[in-house]
């Protein structure tokens, strides 16, 4: 038999560049899903916190309910002369 010389052919430094890469790409990634997830759980406790509370209607309102807080006061925001 005759040895014909082999070629061995390893993975070498791009190839490991190259994963590093992969690797790097894809936490970035699972770090934007998991803000953006947290963000959308925020968001979705704000909508159904006020789901259980009753609302508030028109007879539950007192009279000078509709007024600020300013104008109760009698402070029209100007300084005393």
């Amino acid at each position: 038999m005759t040895d014909a010389p082999t070629a061995a052919v390893l993975p070498g430094f791009l190839a490991f560049v190259a994963f590093f890469a992969l690797a790097l790409a894809l936490w970035f990634l699972m770090r934007n899903m998991n803000a953006r997830m947290r963000r959308m759980s925020y968001r979705q406790q704000q909508a159904h916190r006020g789901r259980d509370e009753p609302q508030a209607g028109p007879e539950d309102l007192s009279p000078g309910a509709d007024r600020t807080r300013d104008e109760s006061d009698g402070d029209d925001g100007r300084s005393a002369p």
